[in-house]
């Protein structure tokens, strides 16, 4: 039978179905059945037929057989379901291509984003994973990002997080606090890369939380232990305690990573009432390496109720396409380091240097009592190499692959799980 055409026997087993359902007021369990093969019929034929008009359409036009133009001629709804789906296809893969401005592009965008700072009055950076794949953590949707390999069927593994050391964004961000030129940073990212640059607290909102800090909500307000090693080593999506317990109170403490799927609760790292302030307050925004495909559902942070008149400028860095594009004053596609590096140029500031001497963490860590040092099994930041224990000393980054917390179980997205039979 030719594709398309008419299926009497079952139309009429159809019609019976429908006159005997009218007359009786509902459907025997033999007109059900008849009803639900020539259901199953029709889909299968529509299958069939969208399968052959896919592979004509993969042909050139010259290369298609006249029989072949009359099946595409008949079959117009079909042609345009999947020439829509090619195009959505292929949007999808522009997006995630990462593109660079030419450097003499990049140069003119920059000095526009430094005219920019300069004249800001509230000036908020977003930041993202895209700072901190300097630091060798990689990002969530690039092209070797967690997000792109899981879809691809491919594990994941991070390097030994405790190695990690701020970047050159990181520390221009800092910089330009020192300055006033930045008055809040809203981060996505839980490496504590931030909170070791020298950014204060009260500067920082960390909405996914911070992998050194774990905290005790049973006290009123919550006791903060900021430790110089990853705390996620045993948390997971929706499973959050550390396996130490509260040095005042003995209850449960639990880590502040807010995984995908889960809503933030905590005050701090989390800070969102200070996040909610900047945003409000801001005239202008600086997004600094992310794809803003989390960020952009959170309405607080981009002033919606605001007239478009009325809310900030936008300034993008991303190598990616972000859903914010077509908002933005300026989009600069350059790899973050690039572009702050010549941003603090254009300004006359200097980059200070990260010295692990003078890491803020190691003076706000709470030391671990003496029944708690079995409790973990993450690599300390030490201040030196001679600090480290012996087995930690000249391990290179890319050595040990994290297996729980934050960048290990809890970043991949949950499977269904197949019933035994």
């Amino acid at each position: 039978m030719r594709l398309g055409s008419g299926l009497p026997c079952e139309a009429e087993a159809e019609a019976r179905v429908s006159r005997g359902a009218m007359a009786a007021g509902g459907l025997s369990r033999s007109e059900r059945k008849a009803a639900e093969r020539v259901r199953r019929l029709r889909e299968e034929q529509q299958r069939d037929r969208l399968r052959q008009v896919s592979l004509i359409l993969r042909k050139a036009a010259v290369e298609r057989s006249a029989e072949e133009v009359r099946l595409l001629a008949e079959s117009g709804d079909l042609v345009t379901e999947l020439q829509g789906r090619s195009r959505r296809r292929e949007g999808l893969k522009r997006r995630q291509e990462e593109v660079c401005d030419d450097p003499e592009e990049l140069r003119g965008k920059v000095r526009e984003l430094a005219s920019a700072i300069r004249n800001a009055k509230y000036l908020v950076v977003y930041t993202g994973a895209g700072i901190s794949t300097a630091a060798s953590i990689p990002d969530y949707r690039g092209p070797n990002g967690v997000w792109t390999l899981l879809q691809k069927g491919r594990s994941i593994s991070a390097a030994d997080l405790s190695e990690a050391e701020p970047t050159l964004t990181h520390m221009s961000i800092t910089r330009l606090h020192e300055q006033k030129l930045v008055q809040h940073v809203v981060s996505q990212n839980c490496d504590g890369l931030h909170l070791r640059s020298g950014l204060p607290r009260t500067a920082i909102s960390e909405l996914h939380g911070n992998m050194y800090i774990e905290v005790c909500t049973s006290c009123v307000p919550n006791r903060e232990y900021i430790r110089v090693f990853d705390v996620t080593e045993r948390t997971a999506l929706h499973r959050h305690q550390t396996g130490r317990t509260c040095h005042k109170c003995g209850a449960q403490l639990r880590d502040t990573i807010v995984h995908f799927g889960e809503r933030g609760t905590l005050g701090q790292p989390l800070n969102w009432e200070a996040a909610t302030e900047a945003a409000s307050r801001a005239d202008t925004i600086l997004c600094l390496g992310s794809s803003l495909k989390v960020l952009k559902k959170y309405p607080r942070l981009w002033c919606m109720t605001k007239p478009p008149s009325r809310r900030p400028k936008l300034y993008i860095v991303n190598l990616q396409w972000t859903p914010k594009d077509d908002w933005a004053a300026l989009k600069l596609h350059g790899k973050c380091d690039d572009v702050m590096r010549l941003l603090m140029a254009e300004l006359g500031l200097e980059i200070p240097a990260y010295s692990r001497w003078q890491d803020p963490i190691f003076s706000l860590a709470t030391p671990l009592r003496a029944d708690e040092e079995g409790s973990h099994s993450r690599k300390s930041l030490c201040r030196s190499r001679e600090e480290a224990p012996p087995g930690d000393r000249g391990v290179p980054l890319s050595s040990a692959p994290i297996l729980g917390g934050w960048f290990g179980r809890g970043c991949t997205k949950r499977t269904k799980r197949k019933k035994v039979t």
